[in-house]
């Protein structure tokens, strides 16, 4: 009987790009333009350049393109774009009972091995489609988030399969490229909790590179536990429990339940954000005439940004601190009018403005509410202002969650914001690769990615 890692090395061979459907392709291409502009906007971002570094000191290779110029290879390549697409963190999501994970963290390694294996558009827009299919699943019927693992544990599969896929690895190679990424590659929920730090934005694209290696030795004959999942202390026994997933059932549908943020903040507070902001559009107010707002949410976002059990959220200091503080969050929603990335300058953190109102956003965690997540992301805001009125807004998603999903058009104006540093010309061709992936090689792509730097660190430098 075939294990179960040589039954999801089954279906990452056997799907193909038949098999992804119109509307999913759709939703892919959204997604991947949406990627790249985060991952554009990001360029010159202190961390994203720390990794840039190091990946020269390593040593340069052309086989893969970096994402604004320079070369790598594809394990580099897999960490170094994937720090840019993760570094704002205002990718995309996937929300599970017990899990949340981030699918286009896959992008940047199956963009590399695609790459470098000379496939086409459609080849790696599949290959894709496979990386999020098994990080959404598995995030589904696998959490770890409880027993104090980080999502990246699930996502080592997912990098190895769609790595895996984009290569063209048979699958008895599939399957020990999964083997070796799942069995070396689980860490610590620590990296989410407490004192936030750069690892936050990086553990993944870490752990991508990790996987990335790991398809690659596969190739080359070396051999993982064939038994990762359900053997004497494999991922069921030691972190996961048991679960079952029908492999020879799976479809490539799951992207269309993944979600795209509208703001750029952590992913559980985009509703009572657009709540915030609806509330004072009708009806104008700054932090001064606010005496208190009180924010009732289901428990998943009380215990990641609310202040629940994984730390204090009232005194952000950094970057990574204030993404996952949700009173900074609507404090900073209220006085600016807006959260983007701007609002993540370190001066703009600390301002008096926001420090001092978000001390009076208490949140609360409602059984209720918990109950309708994560098919909704629910949220109930009373604001109290100093002349006695109160505002009211209950919310049950946001434009970009799977029930209003986000169109072409908005993330079109998300992509222009965010690489409003390039030149039109040189954005169109970006937007044209990837809404005409299914007649294109990727290199088509990556060429145009390549050559996004010069026209950024011109802008950087003014």
């Amino acid at each position: 009987m075939a294990t179960i890692v040589e039954q999801l090395a089954a279906f990452v061979c056997r799907v193909s790009a038949s098999d992804v459907s119109n509307g999913e392709r759709e939703q892919m291409k959204i997604r991947i333009l949406d990627s790249i502009g985060c991952a554009i906007g990001a360029i010159g971002a202190p961390p994203v350049e720390m990794i840039g570094r190091h990946t020269t000191e390593f040593g340069e290779s052309n086989r893969c393109t970096l994402i604004g110029g320079g070369r790598a290879a594809p394990d580099r390549a897999a960490l170094y774009n994937g720090a840019l697409v993760r570094y704002l963190d205002f990718n995309d999501s996937f929300l599970a009972p017990g899990e949340t994970c981030h699918p286009s963290d896959n992008l940047a390694a199956v963009l590399a091995a695609s790459e470098d294996a000379g496939r086409s558009g459609l080849d790696f827009l599949t290959a894709l489609a496979v990386a999020y299919q098994v990080q959404c699943r598995l995030s589904e019927a696998a959490p770890v988030r409880a027993k104090g693992f980080d999502h990246t544990a699930q996502g080592s599969y997912a990098i190895a399969a769609g790595v895996s896929k984009a290569l063209g690895l048979p699958n008895r190679q599939t399957a020990h490229a999964l083997a070796i990424a799942g069995t070396a590659l689980n860490a610590l929920r620590v990296t989410r909790t407490g004192s936030l730090s750069h690892w936050k934005g990086l553990a993944y694209p870490f752990m991508s590179s990790c996987a990335t290696q790991a398809a690659y030795l596969a190739r080359q004959g070396i051999t993982g536990p064939p038994e990762v999942f359900e053997g004497n202390k494999g991922f069921m026994d030691a972190i996961s429990g048991k679960f079952t997933i029908d492999w020879e059932r799976e479809t490539l549908g799951l992207v269309t339940r993944t979600i795209v943020k509208k703001f750029n903040a952590e992913i559980h507070s985009q509703s009572a954000i657009e709540g915030v902001l609806e509330l004072k559009s009708e009806r104008s107010f700054g932090p001064n005439d606010v005496r208190d707002i009180e924010i009732e949410i289901f428990d998943v976002a009380y215990h990641i940004i609310g202040g629940g059990d994984e730390g204090d959220k009232s005194a952000p200091k950094s970057k990574e601190q204030a993404d996952h503080s949700l009173p900074w969050l609507l404090a900073v929603a209220i006085s600016d009018g807006q959260v983007m990335p701007e609002q993540f300058a370190p001066e703009r953190i600390g301002r008096p403005d926001v420090q001092s109102l978000l001390r009076r956003i208490r949140v609360r965690p409602s059984d209720e509410l918990s109950r309708r997540f994560p098919r909704e992301m629910p949220c109930r805001i009373t604001v109290n202002l100093n002349d006695g009125t109160k505002l009211f807004r209950e919310k049950r998603d946001y434009e970009g969650f799977h029930t209003r999903p986000i169109t072409w058009d908005s993330v079109m104006a998300k992509f222009r914001r965010l690489t409003e540093r390039l030149a039109p010309a040189q954005r169109d061709h970006i937007v044209n690769a990837i809404a005409n992936l299914e007649t294109i090689q990727v290199s088509e792509l990556t060429i145009a990615l390549h050559q996004a730097r010069s026209n950024a660190a011109a802008a950087l430098a003014a």
